[in-house]
């Protein structure tokens, strides 16, 4: 960990550099030191993959939506092997009616797994952003969703505000922290993220290019349960009413990314979740998972 931390500096600077912003100073806070995942329960691995090639040109290739996308170096092994790091443009996949179900904040081991088994049974797969802290705790949890083949995504360590958003440099360290977590367990770490709060309102015109040049791809939402708005608890009743009002609207590209959580607290949203399929395939979408290739929310 004493290397990563220490190589932290000489990412950001490289980022930095990167996307013309020249000479700046180390970034004032560093994550906290990770133990190591520790991890009990072996899956076996997904069969629906792709795993992104050494100059990320296989990413050209991702022709549908439900192959979760993964790279097997983290950042720092690209940038100790000089493989390219930038995010390449990929042309977005809009040829049909897609709902992305996105799970935020987890893994747990209550919601999590329950969130699991209806997916399952509805033969559906999901995008879960997972944090840092919560894989610290659950490594299994993480392992079972890599290997029933649904997208994990970056979520950052803390998820708290104050230490991401400060500067794009705070927000890169704690992806890189949770990127290391998620490729020790798993063995491979993810090329998308979500900022938690949203892009909108969090970033400055400085966080884009820099998860450009270290190849994340961000993708916030268009469709909300509100299960996580601030002094609201809703039921599953009052979640699925507000996502088909939402739908009522309808988005952009025929593509709805669909914020849910998964984690302690969210069991109103394990009720709803039936519910929300069910009113989503009978206005015609299909399922996919988020990937390079998924459409910008708005």
């Amino acid at each position: 960990m004493i290397r990563k931390l220490l190589s932290g500096a000489a990412l950001v600077a490289l980022a930095l550099t990167a996307v013309g912003c020249g000479e700046q100073p180390a970034p004032k806070v560093e994550p906290p030191p990770v133990e190591e995942p520790v991890s009990t329960v072996e899956y076996a691995p997904p069969t629906n993959v792709m795993i992104a090639s050494d100059d990320f040109s296989n990413l050209y290739e991702l022709d549908n939506v439900t192959t979760p996308v993964y790279d097997q170096y983290t950042l720092w092994t690209r940038q100790e092997m000089g493989l390219p790091m930038e995010a390449p443009y990929l042309e977005p996949y809009t040829y049909e009616k897609i709902a992305y179900l996105t799970f935020d904040d987890g893994p747990d081991d209550k919601n999590t797994p329950a969130v699991l088994d209806i997916l399952n049974q509805e033969g559906i797969l999901g995008t879960f952003y997972v944090v840092g802290t919560q894989v610290e705790q659950f490594p299994d949890m993480l392992k079972r969703i890599y290997s029933e083949g649904h997208a994990i995504g970056n979520h950052s360590y803390t998820h708290k505000y104050n230490e991401l958003y400060p500067t794009a440099s705070n927000f890169l360290i704690q992806l890189t922290n949770t990127d290391d977590l998620i490729h020790e367990i798993i063995g491979v770490r993810p090329l998308i993220i979500r900022a938690p709060g949203g892009r909108a309102g969090m970033w400055t015109d400085d966080y884009p290019p820099m998860m450009q040049a270290c190849g994340y791809f961000e993708h916030d939402w268009n469709i909300s349960c509100e299960d996580a708005a601030t002094g609201m608890k809703l039921s599953a009743a009052e979640m699925v009413a507000i996502i088909e009002k939402q739908l009522d609207r309808g988005v952009r590209n025929d593509a709805a990314i669909v914020l849910l959580h998964c984690n302690a607290g969210k069991e109103e949203t394990v009720l709803a979740l039936p519910d929300i399929i069910r009113v989503l395939r009978e206005r015609g979408y299909s399922f996919g998972v988020v990937t390079p290739i998924t459409p910008q929310p708005w």
